[in-house]
C-alpha cells in the first residue's frame, strides 16, 4: 500500500518561498510509469495542478506558475519537494501530493493534504 505524507511549514510570509516535502512509503519514486505531483486547493475553489516529477526525473509545471515553481526529488530519501517562490496570500491553500499512474491515466494515491497560509 502506497502512502504519501506532506510536510512543511503551515505559515509562510509574503514574498518568501514555500517549501513542502512529500515522503513516499510502500513504493519507489523511481518506479516506471509513475509521476509524482503537487496539487493545491485554495479556499472555496477547485483543485489546481502545480507540477510533477516523473520516474526518470523529468519535470513539468503549470504554465501559470512555471516561473515560481520548482520540483525536485531525493531518490535516497524516496521523497520529492515543492518550492514556490514569491508567495502571496493567493497561494494560501491545502497542498496535496499525489501519484499519477501513467498506464492507468489516473491519480491513484494522494496524501492527506497540508494547509499552508500566506500571511504577514
Amino acid at each position: 500500500q502506497v502512502q504519501l505524507q506532506e510536510s512543511g511549514p503551515g505559515l509562510v510570509k509574503p514574498s518568501q518561498t514555500l517549501s513542502l516535502t512529500c515522503t513516499i512509503s510502500g513504493g519507489s519514486i523511481t518506479a516506471d510509469y509513475f509521476h509524482w505531483n503537487w496539487i493545491r486547493q485554495p479556499p472555496g475553489k477547485g483543485l489546481e495542478w502545480l507540477g510533477a516529477i516523473g520516474y526518470s526525473g523529468s519535470t513539468g509545471y503549470s504554465p501559470s506558475l512555471k516561473m515560481r515553481t520548482s520540483i525536485s526529488r531525493s531518490t535516497s530519501k524516496n521523497e520529492f519537494t515543492l518550492q514556490l517562490s514569491s508567495v502571496t496570500p493567493e497561494d494560501t491553500a491545502v497542498y496535496y501530493c499525489a501519484r499519477y499512474y501513467e498506464s492507468g491515466h489516473l491519480f491513484d494515491y494522494w496524501g492527506q493534504g497540508t494547509q499552508v497560509t500566506v500571511s504577514a
